[in-house]
């Protein structure tokens, strides 16, 4: 893409150096079909394109007779992305009892789109389902963590709130993952039909014996084997990558936090007292017997009036803006504290293919060995670069979205204080 574009109906948001995929040049009239990393299909103008010959390779994930597709572009190896992006909605949370009543839970709705048929699941399926994707999938793929449990006040109006939202926000993250949303446990989660079938799907999972290192035997990409030197060089720079923004993420949410305190808290207390100030002196004045004082005793009082509903909305801001700000940096904490621990079951098979050749001299293994051990590291990189690059397509969508948000609802703030103030200066007479 060579320039940012804003649609209308059919069309598709498109950002500057986004990679697209065509899937229908012969629409005319200067437009093309295409679709996006996260499945998203719409129309985009000819001149906004760039149009590149690629190599499409595909290779097979035999444990789950997934087929993923390989695009070897500008920016690597990436998944491939089904024609229509799955999501859910998790809503209408409803207090249950089991036991004769003698232990509650929520229950919360869980809607894909894919079928419009709601399912009923607990927190405790919700764990469940993470458990089986961290022991299936996380040597290859970075799995975020649920939100905290938490003990006290778990039927609190407000909690269950938060815990709903952020249950939707890790559903949506597992919902746009290729890999994750079409394996067959994450289809048993959105799709069983009744408690019988959840049971027998739950006892299969827990017996899937293809988990952890075991995924990448299952996996044949058909690409030329890499050298083992670019291949580390590869997981430094992820490495220090993820590491970096960890870190800056960590950043945000100290500040956010610290804001977020100032806003509900010293802040709003400053404009609460600037509103008092000008109300005392507005109550001063009105003592003077003065004839001519009551306009500006009004225009003091108004002042007064507008700091203190100032104060209010300084402090209910946080929630219309930083809260989302929070939550997605919040999510990307938890991302990103998964990518040590997959990079390092990779760097583990570099270093067991460094150690290949002393251990072909000690007659250990053979030759052959160390070939297979050579592919089976080309494998993992293909796999983790995909990754790589699913994860920089999400993090660039996500941050451009949030951040816009972020500051259109700023700008509605400011401008709400300005009119505020506005309408207050307006009762003083020019002198």
């Amino acid at each position: 893409v060579t320039h940012m574009f804003a649609p209308g109906n059919n069309e598709l948001t498109v950002q500057e150096g986004e990679i697209l995929t065509l899937t229908n040049q012969s629409i005319g009239s200067g437009w093309v079909e295409a679709r996006n990393s996260r499945g998203n299909v719409g129309l985009v103008p000819e001149d906004y394109i760039e149009v590149k010959t690629i190599l499409i390779i595909s290779f097979v994930f035999v444990i789950s007779l997934l087929y993923l597709e390989h695009i070897m572009g500008e920016v690597g190896p990436v998944w491939l992305y089904p024609q229509i992006q799955l999501d859910c909605v998790v809503a209408d949370p409803k207090k249950g009892s089991k036991m004769y009543g003698l232990k509650s839970y929520i229950e919360y709705q869980i809607t894909p789109n894919t079928t419009n048929r709601p399912v009923n699941h607990r927190y405790k399926h919700f764990d469940w389902l993470y458990e089986r994707l961290v022991e299936k999938f996380a040597c290859a793929l970075p799995i975020p963590c649920l939100p905290d449990k938490q003990v006290t006040g778990r039927f609190e109006e407000e909690f269950i709130k938060m815990r709903m939202e952020r249950l939707q926000g890790w559903m949506s993250r597992m919902c746009r993952h290729p890999v994750i949303s079409n394996s067959d446990v994450f289809q048993l989660f959105l799709n069983y039909r009744d408690e019988k079938e959840w049971k027998l799907g739950k006892r299969k999972a827990e017996k899937d014996e293809i988990v952890g290192v075991k995924i990448f035997s299952n996996i044949d990409p058909e690409l030329p084997e890499l050298d083992p030197a670019q291949v580390e060089q590869k997981y430094e720079m992820y490495s220090q990558f993820t590491r970096s923004m960890d870190n800056s993420v960590k950043e945000l949410l100290a500040v956010g936090h610290l804001h977020w305190k100032r806003c509900t808290g010293p802040l709003q207390k400053e404009y609460r007292q600037i509103g008092k100030a000008f109300q005392n002196l507005s109550s001063v004045f009105n003592t003077s017997a003065y004839p001519r004082e009551y306009t500006l005793k009004e225009a003091l009082t108004a002042t007064g009036k507008t700091y203190e509903e100032i104060a209010e909305i300084v402090a209910g801001q946080p929630k219309k803006d930083l809260h989302f700000l929070m939550e997605t940096n919040h999510e990307y904490k938890g991302l990103l504290g998964c990518f040590p621990d997959t990079i390092a079951v990779h760097k583990a098979a570099i270093d067991k293919v460094k150690e290949a050749d002393h251990l072909v001299v000690m007659n250990k293994i053979s030759q052959q060995d160390k070939l297979i051990m050579e592919k089976n590291l080309s494998t993992m990189s293909y796999a983790l670069q995909a990754e790589m690059n699913h994860f920089h397509s999400n993090r660039i969508y996500d941050y451009n979205r949030l951040v816009q948000f972020y500051l259109e609802e700023q700008v509605k703030f400011y401008e709400t204080i300005a009119e505020k103030l506005k309408k207050a200066l307006g009762q003083y007479t020019t002198m």
